[in-house]
């Protein structure tokens, strides 16, 4: 990146808590100047929009923001940068009335800040069925309407060495370039299972293996009580539970790794849910154990098994 007098200034919508702003601010250049400042940021969860103001100033709105662009007196401050995920329920497998959901048109809110703000740079991830998706052309159509070059991908959290195999889209808009000469970025984590695959078009020079829910969480010590305390992170949610006598029959019956509510129905069926005897495909990770030696899979990607080998 080349070098900056001042911060890219940068604006979060859809922004919970701020984890994609915290991405962003997190970047520094090599004499440790920050390269993006929040500036503005929004989220219809009043919650969220305070544990945003905690972390990052008040510059965070509460509101749903369809509305909060109909308002005369709203101000979006410039920017140039542009960050954010439209819920993406109506994309998501598990809405089975995704056709019709008007949360799929979210990204068009999303696209009129970068307009008003007059950003040159967009970022915008959600589930990656939004790929295959009419939106998808929509969203490149908007975009090059506005003077945007774009690229899209789905990438995996475990390349980038996030210790879960999770699979996300992305769309990059580049208003002074063609974002495909640097996006996607190369992987810089492998699956160990298939080292075979690995070139340098894709990879980093020296990529190590997918990190392991091992790397993650064996230094942990045991958890302390049952809620939230005051101490620094990780520690501070690293917390216990207290199951049901019937929740700890279900643990005891699958003790192994890998194991899901299908083994659970297999060897217990009185202790097995009847929504998950009626769910006959998908969702293995539904009350599934993690393997000590592999990444976290991801929740709703369906075979928990499969994501290890593919």
């Amino acid at each position: 990146m080349p070098e900056q007098s001042a911060p890219l200034r940068l604006i979060d919508l859809f922004a919970g808590a701020g984890g994609f702003t915290l991405g962003f601010t997190s970047l520094k250049t090599e004499d440790d100047i920050p390269l993006f400042e929040s500036v503005w940021a929004n989220d219809f969860n009043e919650s969220a929009t305070e544990t945003f103001y905690a972390n990052f100033g008040g510059h965070c709105v509460f509101g749903d923001i369809v509305d909060l662009l109909e308002d005369p007196s709203l101000e979006i401050p410039p920017a140039d940068v542009v960050i954010g995920g439209p819920p993406c329920q109506g994309f998501s497998l598990l809405n089975k009335k995704r056709k019709a959901d008007p949360r799929k048109q979210l990204w068009r809110p999303f696209m009129e800040v970068v307009k008003r703000s007059g950003a040159r740079l967009f970022v915008m991830e959600n589930v990656q069925q939004l790929l295959s998706s009419k939106e998808h052309e929509e969203i490149e159509s908007e975009a090059q309407s506005l003077g945007f070059q774009t690229a899209s991908a789905k990438l995996c959290a475990a390349d980038y060495g996030v210790p879960q195999v999770r699979y996300r889209a992305f769309i990059v808009g580049l208003m002074d370039g063609n974002p495909k000469e640097t996006f996607p970025p190369k992987r810089t984590h492998y699956n160990p299972r298939h080292p075979g695959t690995l070139n340098a078009f894709d990879y980093i020079s020296a990529p190590q293996p997918w990190r392991t829910v091992r790397n993650a969480i064996e230094d942990l010590p045991p958890p302390v009580g049952t809620a939230i305390r005051d101490e620094p992170g990780p520690l501070n949610l690293h917390f216990g539970r207290n199951p049901t006598a019937k929740s700890i029959r279900r643990y005891m019956t699958i003790p192994e790794e890998g194991m899901n509510r299908f083994d659970l129905q297999e060897r217990a069926p009185e202790l097995t849910p009847a929504c998950w005897i009626r769910k006959t495909k998908g969702g293995t990770d539904l009350f599934g154990r993690l393997w000590w030696d592999r990444p976290a899979f991801n929740s709703f990607t369906g075979d928990s098994r499969s994501s290890w080998i593919s």
